[in-house]
């Protein structure tokens, strides 16, 4: 039944389409025979326009799809090509922000060199820094061809990092001042107190929630004032004297009220390290 029903459809649609052919045809000839009586050529430009305009609309109307899909195309083209400018975009901005970092960089190691006269210098990169070891140690692309040496001072953005501990023809590693590593050995560092006395002691830890260095072993009862300038004090004759490490930003007192340990903020951001300079005594 639903197959004679569809079948039935079909041909009522045939039957409507030739037969609007035939009122096309007569309307036609109708409509341009002069003969015609008035009464039956109205008629036939009157079926003319109701034929024209049945026609029209489905042809308007596949006009207008054409048109939105001819438009839409033209979108998602213009949104594709958006979206790989905004790409670029985005990828340059990274570029050009590395760039300024490790020009901003370069240019702390340049003044550094230019501060440091009394000492030969050797400018490297970090090209190491493993997870593991992040607090520890970085590997520079400086060796013994460079005339790097064990033990030598390390520094960047014009503050201490650390010391050379193993040096290879072309790299060496650095042991950084945030290390924990009990057994290193201590750099030797000095702050004057509030009488104008020098107050020595040794880098003995770091925090990393505060990213402070541990000034122990304090020598001397005076109270230091916070904002002091740390320096290395040159005692041990490795480390070259009055090298910059930090300033005091907090000391705690023992119980008879002497500096029993002074915290320092590093002038060096031990997190961004990428040029360095080792100084040769």
């Amino acid at each position: 039944m639903r197959k004679f029903g569809l079948n039935k459809k079909l041909v009522v649609a045939l039957v409507a389409i030739i037969g609007s052919f035939l009122l096309i045809a007569f309307s036609i000839n109708v409509r341009n025979n002069r003969q015609t009586p008035p009464i039956i050529q109205q008629f036939g430009n009157d079926a003319a326009a109701v034929v024209d305009s049945v026609v029209a609309v489905p042809l308007n109307g596949v006009k207008t799809i054409g048109n939105s899909v001819a438009a839409l195309e033209n979108t998602y083209q213009q949104n594709e090509q958006l979206k790989k400018q905004v790409t670029e975009l985005g990828e340059r901005r990274a570029e050009n922000r590395a760039l300024r970092q490790q020009n901003k960089q370069l240019q702390q190691e340049l003044s550094l060199n230019h501060s440091l006269t009394a000492y030969d210098k050797i400018t490297a990169a970090v090209v190491t820094r493993a997870p593991s070891s992040w607090q520890n140690i970085i590997v520079i692309n400086k060796g013994s061809r460079a005339g790097i040496k064990k033990n030598q001072a390390v520094m960047s953005q014009r503050g201490l990092i650390g010391r050379i501990i193993e040096v290879n023809q072309n790299n060496s590693k650095v042991e950084l001042l945030s290390t924990k590593d009990d057994a290193v050995d201590r750099f030797p560092v000095e702050v004057q107190n509030k009488k104008g006395t020098t107050v020595n002691g040794l880098i003995t830890g770091y925090n990393s929630t505060t990213n402070q260095l541990i000034m122990g072993q304090v020598t001397n009862k005076d109270a230091v004032k916070v904002g002091t300038q740390v320096t290395t004090s040159g005692l041990g004759g490795i480390t070259p004297k009055g090298l910059l490490v930090g300033k005091v930003v907090r000391v705690e007192n023992s119980d008879y009220g002497m500096p029993a340990k002074i915290y320092i903020q590093p002038a060096a951001d031990m997190t961004n390290l990428s040029v360095v300079t080792v100084i040769k005594r």
